[in-house]
């Protein structure tokens, strides 16, 4: 699943090719997402400029004055920017149509995307409103985290990865954000002291900032301007490494499951 940086690199990947250009029309050639497309984006999306793409959590929103689009990418979604005479391929289920021949074209092989629009304040549309904090602002950091975590017994990995904790910790990053914070994935959130809150949010905020810096850990191809991303997957301490030996103490790297998702640690560095 596109995790907060991959949807970060996403962004600022189109966002030179989109924004101030006008939306002559809107290709939807299946509108079974998540939630369906609207039918109305076809008439309602023409005419209007693209000022700005913006970011919320996992979300990018595409505003153009009097509105907005709010995409998803879902479990297998990608954004890229084409010539608009390029033909579609299976899963190229939206093209956004603009003015200088380009076109936004939303690929999904799983259909888990989204694609709606709004008229009023995207940031109080029902999929927004309740998300937590972003994590590289200064809303986020260590003192919120104990706060948030009092009388919780959850485990501080499921913690982290709540939206309505703090937004874009997907599961890669969860994993890798522990571990630099020496902090057990199993280990219950209620009993983290000030220090393992402090040191946890700057784990999360170095992972993400390094995974922003090199692109993500998902491959993508923006056909306009040729960018590749997806180098930080050659950094990653602990994810995917079982058996591997621990970076820091060379011990074997365990594998365990937590909410049916995937969690990496070192039993002598994390706990």
């Amino acid at each position: 699943m596109p995790e907060l940086p991959e949807v970060e690199t996403t962004r600022r990947a189109i966002a030179p090719y989109i924004e101030g250009k006008t939306v002559t029309g809107v290709l939807v050639r299946n509108a079974g997402l998540r939630w369906p497309i609207p039918a109305e984006l076809t008439s309602t999306l023409p005419g209007h400029k693209i000022r700005s793409v913006d970011r919320r959590g996992k979300y990018l929103l595409v505003h153009c004055g009097s509105g907005t689009l709010i995409l998803h990418l879902g479990m297998s979604g990608c954004l890229s920017v084409v010539p608009s005479t390029t033909a579609p391929g299976k899963h190229d289920h939206l093209d956004i149509v603009l003015d200088d021949g380009l076109s936004l074209r939303f690929n999904d092989p799983r259909r888990f995307g989204t694609a709606l629009w709004t008229d009023d304040d995207p940031l109080r549309h029902r999929l927004l409103a309740r998300l937590g904090p972003e994590p590289l602002t200064d809303g986020f950091d260590g003192a919120y985290l104990f706060e948030k975590s009092r009388g919780r017994k959850m485990a501080v990995k499921q913690f982290i990865m709540d939206s309505h904790v703090v937004v874009g910790v997907g599961n890669i990053y969860a994993n890798e954000a522990l571990f630099r914070a020496g902090i057990h994935p199993e280990r219950h959130v209620g009993e983290l002291s000030r220090g393992d809150c402090s040191r946890l949010a700057e784990g999360i905020r170095e992972v993400l900032r390094a995974a922003i810096a090199e692109g993500g850990t998902t491959i993508r191809d923006f056909r306009v301007g040729e960018e590749q991303t997806g180098y930080f997957a050659v950094q990653l301490k602990v994810y995917g490494r079982a058996g591997h030996p621990c970076p820091s103490c060379g011990n074997p790297l365990r594998q365990t499951r937590q909410g049916g998702r995937s969690t990496y640690f070192c039993d002598c560095c994390q706990r």
